[in-house]
């Protein structure tokens, strides 16, 4: 394996190996630090991050707001508070001269109040602030304003011209690095654009040289291109290393930290990971951000799944094909679907998915009574942890705090699901978010016998190779 230098990124050297970070309290101050720690630039999450009470023990989100709004501020409340706690966890477990990350989604529920209250909560703690889930043209001010390094998250060269030319052309100062997330390989959300095909993956390797042709005609030939998703061993990267058609390159590891001693996750989820299959973490469309995303396969999903299958379209009067009548809700108000979908409906209806719920695009699924309760209440809870939520048509936007839209029931509610996952939920009832190449972990002889390694030990096997 070639040699793995040192890279600079940030205004210092670093090994180039970044925490990719993960959601709902999955990368915390612990895993970050020791990252940092190992030579590498550790990643703490700073969506809905854990906080403590005064004896060390996790404080859960509980909301006692009536209101949406008012449950939205307790939201952004719980965020900065957890946000700082893992700030200082991360900078007392790498030491003075780690480089620390906070990671945010752009799409999350007041993602720039709850980045702006962690970084003056945390002044001095955090080094850069990565972000991705949308388009953060705001990013480069918040990091101007605080004097911490941006790291937007990108899919494709468009993506990062049009940040560049709106926003970050006037901050340049403060661009750190660009991190490119391959969409077919990277876990979590995905940024799939419409005109690219979930079921066409593209070799990465294009996608980033043309990113870099478009960083160097803004200038921008020694930014740190930071390349995430399907990343193991190195060595299996070595055409990007000290290539000059792609310039710096550093390489994010989301998954792979999963499976450490210092990993918050659930021994069960740890276990899990090991008995992965090729094809086990499948890319789909469920998320009520409107992005892909990419989980393991489990029967969480394949509830998802089998609920948008049982799905016809209605009208409200007889037009055109849809002549045959259905009586739906306590009122048996009539709809009218083609002959066809009427007979598919009653045969979902004498399976016992006789409740039929209405989405925005003019269709009906059918599901059970204890399943269409289960889908109305998690709406009526709904604490605004987007900024647009398809499921519960929440958005922060005032007046209305709407999308105008009618809410989704083929989608699912976000907080609710990795927030149980990340404190010991149901590894089969729950959303598990985890990249394509997870499956490598029962195959690694790194991890025979059981093993788990430290953070540390870790980076060390990254950094010498198999």
């Amino acid at each position: 394996m070639k040699a793995i230098n040192t890279i600079r990124m940030g205004g210092v050297d670093v090994l180039p190996l970044v925490e990719g970070g993960k959601g709902v309290a999955v990368s915390n101050g612990l895993t970050a630090g020791a990252w940092a720690a190992a030579g590498g630039v550790g990643t703490f999450s700073g969506v809905n991050a854990d906080s403590y009470d005064a004896e060390g023990r996790t404080i859960r989100q509980v909301y006692h707001g009536t209101t949406r709004r008012d449950r939205h501020e307790e939201l952004v409340a719980y965020g900065i508070a957890g946000g700082i706690a893992q700030a200082r966890e991360a900078r007392d477990v790498g030491g003075p001269g780690a480089r620390i990350h906070m990671n945010i989604l752009w799409e999350m529920g007041g993602a720039e109040r709850v980045a702006r209250g962690v970084l003056e909560g945390a002044k001095g703690m955090v080094n850069g602030i990565t972000c991705g889930a949308g388009m953060p043209y705001k990013l480069a001010d918040i990091a101007r304003d605080y004097g911490v390094h941006y790291y937007p998250i990108v899919s494709s060269a468009r993506a990062f011209s049009a940040l560049w030319k709106r926003s970050y052309s006037k901050v340049s100062e403060w661009l750190g690095g660009v991190v490119y997330e391959d969409p077919w390989l990277a876990g979590g959300h995905n940024g799939l654009s419409n005109s690219e095909d979930p079921r066409k993956p593209e070799a990465p390797y294009d996608r980033v040289r043309k990113l870099r042709e478009q960083m160097r005609a803004f200038g921008l030939d020694e930014t740190p291109i930071i390349m995430a998703g399907g990343v193991w061993w190195l060595e299996e990267w070595e055409d990007w290393l000290d290539n000059p058609e792609l310039g710096p390159i550093a390489f994010q590891f989301g998954t792979r930290p999963l499976l450490t001693k210092e990993s918050p996750i659930s021994d069960a989820w740890k276990k899990r990971l090991t008995e992965l299959q090729p094809g086990d973490v499948l890319l789909q469309p469920f998320s009520p951000t409107g992005f892909y995303s990419s989980a393991v396969r489990n029967e969480f999903l394949s509830e998802l799944e089998a609920r948008s299958e049982r799905q016809v379209a209605y009208t409200m009067e007889p037009v055109g094909e849809h002549t045959a009548e259905l009586g739906i809700g306590p009122r048996k108000r009539l709809v009218w679907l083609t002959p066809g979908d009427r007979a598919r409906a009653e045969s979902w209806l004498s399976a016992g998915f006789t409740e039929a719920m209405r989405t925005p695009d003019s269709t009906l699924i059918f599901v059970t009574p204890e399943k269409s309760r289960e889908i109305v209440d998690d709406q009526v809870a709904c604490m605004g942890c987007l900024s647009h939520c398809r499921f519960s048509n929440w958005t922060q936007i005032e007046p209305d705090y709407s999308t105008g839209k009618k809410a989704d029931p083929r989608s699912f509610c976000i907080q609710k699901t990795l927030q149980d996952i990340a404190h010991d939920g149901s590894l089969q009832d729950n959303l598990m978010f985890a990249g394509h190449n997870a499956y490598r972990f029962g195959s690694d002889p790194f991890y025979s016998n059981g093993f788990v390694p430290t953070v540390r030990q870790l980076v060390d096997r990254i950094m010498t190779g198999r």
